[in-house]
């Protein structure tokens, strides 16, 4: 799977992942509007679905064979991905709520550092010692674009757990699929990508069902009724997936997501460019943190 030809994909794969899931962000937060929280969450999983089993489908074709079948062990890891990425997006929504919200943001930013302690462990891959400067430069930059989250005195304690267990679990999240595509034992790496993510889309999207059924069915109801634009979210949602799943089908985990860090340049992109939003002293300081840790991340690669 990790074939020397074809290990530079990644890199192209995770820029791509997060270009994709900013389209599949901007049109969640539209959808938030009339369908919820949960509803919108839901969206990027049910809608996602069918165009993960269309890629499924087209791989299946280009390789001349069907999509390899996750045994008992791969299939664990691929669920626990998916739960915890569930997880993490509730915690995430839950820290954003509290009052210290820059501390929370903050704290859910840690999550490349909390990666490649995870990967280390788990899937015994550690990070040398120049990708760990760069996961602490691109993760201090992220975190000083948010400004000084401690200034308002007294630590939130809430605050900063919700967004440490969010960080967390994300962590875990991204680990935990990289296991899954590794134990599915598929020497085609985007095969291998591909039906790692048909499982965990149809795992999320059957959990948030259910969970929707037994506590907000009239949510649940609105979903269906707004298919029309619910269909961008979950393509660019899936398109999103498609890549991530690809980049860690080649590299670790963490190394992926620390690049996906190029996220929120993206976004002081759109801000700068296309908002005409002024960008203060410390958006600067930390754009150029999180430019020098990738570039670190990627010399090193």
């Amino acid at each position: 799977m990790q074939d020397v030809d074809w290990y530079w994909v990644w890199i192209p794969a995770t820029i791509l992942a997060a270009a994709a899931q900013t389209a599949r962000n901007t049109m969640q937060r539209h959808l938030t509007a009339t369908l919820g929280t949960t509803g919108a969450t839901h969206v990027r999983f049910l809608y996602g679905v069918p165009f993960a089993l269309v890629f499924l489908a087209v791989a299946a074709v280009v390789a001349g064979r069907p999509p390899p079948v996750p045994d008992g062990e791969a299939l664990a890891w691929i669920a626990t991905g998916a739960l915890a990425q569930v997880l993490a997006t509730g915690a995430m929504l839950a820290a954003m709520k509290t009052q210290s919200f820059a501390l929370a943001v903050a704290y859910t930013k840690t999550e490349p550092v909390q990666v490649a302690l995870f990967g280390a462990v788990a899937l015994a891959e550690p990070t040398s010692p120049a990708g760990v400067a760069a996961i602490l430069l691109a993760t201090a930059g992220v975190i000083a674009m948010s400004g000084n989250p401690w200034r308002a005195g007294a630590v939130d304690w809430r605050a900063t757990a919700l967004g440490l267990l969010s960080g967390g679990l994300f962590a875990i999240s991204a680990v935990a699929y990289r296991g899954g595509i590794l134990k599915l034992g598929e020497p085609v790496f985007w095969f291998a990508a591909l039906t790692a993510l048909a499982c965990a889309l149809a795992l999320q999207a059957g959990l948030l069902s259910l969970w929707l059924v037994a506590t907000d069915r009239p949510a649940l109801r609105r979903v269906f009724a707004a298919w029309r634009p619910s269909l961008f979210a979950g393509a660019m949602g899936a398109c999103a997936s498609a890549f991530w799943f690809t980049a860690f089908s080649l590299a670790s985990a963490a190394a992926v997501r620390t690049l996906a860090l190029v996220e929120v340049l993206f976004s002081y992109a759109v801000g700068r460019g296309v908002l005409r939003q002024k960008v203060a002293a410390h958006e600067v300081a930390g754009l150029v943190l999180v430019v020098a840790g990738v570039a670190l991340l990627l010399l090193s690669a």
